[in-house]
């Protein structure tokens, strides 16, 4: 099976409607594709749940899918928005001093994407 790990940083709704729809077009394609957010991404967050935000029911569609593999646990606790992940059942990363690992990911056999 080919597997993908995106890793997202920046928190910019044009750049990230862009990893959305891949991820779905991934996992359509028959790929093992996982989202991480990362960096400014886990901004998002709380504003991706909240269903008048335009890219709310692609969010939806990507966690339905459960392609969210997880939101990094030193970002978001910069960030603030922990508590909304943990709110939405995401998973926190923090393998690597807070952060998650590209090495473990690596290792399970997936190319790394960083967007």
């Amino acid at each position: 099976m080919k597997k993908l790990a995106i890793f997202a940083f920046q928190d910019d709704p044009m750049c990230f409607i862009h990893v959305l729809l891949n991820m779905l077009d991934l996992k359509e394609r028959g790929f093992d594709a996982r989202l991480i957010l990362e960096g400014k991404a886990t901004a998002l967050v709380p504003q991706l749940a909240a269903e008048d935000h335009p890219l709310n029911r692609l969010w939806s569609r990507v966690k339905e899918a459960g392609l969210v593999d997880g939101v990094c646990k030193a970002c978001s606790s910069k960030m603030g928005t922990l508590p909304a992940a943990g709110a939405q059942g995401l998973r926190v990363l923090d393998e690597m001093m807070g952060h998650p690992s590209m090495g473990r990911y690596r290792e399970e056999g997936f190319q790394i994407v960083t967007l």
